[in-house]
């Protein structure tokens, strides 16, 4: 039996994660330059946007707004899809599954009322 180094083995490791991602990228970038070689020109170069020239600047102001109310519905959507299982089971629940679910229920309501202080519910 052959007696190896204890690094021999990470190196043959090492040598197999650099080979795996980079074989199928040498071999596609082969492939490429043999069957598609590079046609580049003003039209080729151009920007495509849904057969549409770009006129102006791409960039516009997202309102921050629809990002909060996609959130909120977000936070109240899945609160259902926990309460869900509370509701099945609500006779053979045990006093603690009973208070978890009321702590909950005054973090969601907690959250609500911030969120209606601060305004973000109000659509402007």
């Amino acid at each position: 039996m052959v007696n190896y180094p204890s690094y021999f083995f990470l190196a043959v490791f090492l040598g197999i994660a650099i080979l795996f991602p980079l074989g199928p990228l040498l071999l596609a970038r082969l492939w490429a330059a043999k069957f598609a070689p590079q046609k580049s020109g003003e039209q080729k170069n151009a920007v495509y946007e849904c057969g549409l020239e770009t006129k102006g600047d791409a960039r516009i102001q997202f309102k921050s707004h629809y990002y909060l109310y996609a959130i909120i519905f977000l936070i109240f959507d899945v609160e259902t899809i926990f309460l869900l299982p509370f509701a099945v089971a609500f006779t053979g629940l045990p006093f603690g599954a009973f208070l978890a679910l009321v702590v909950f229920l005054l973090l969601l309501v907690e959250g609500l009322a911030w969120a209606w202080m601060k305004g973000v519910l109000t659509w402007h």
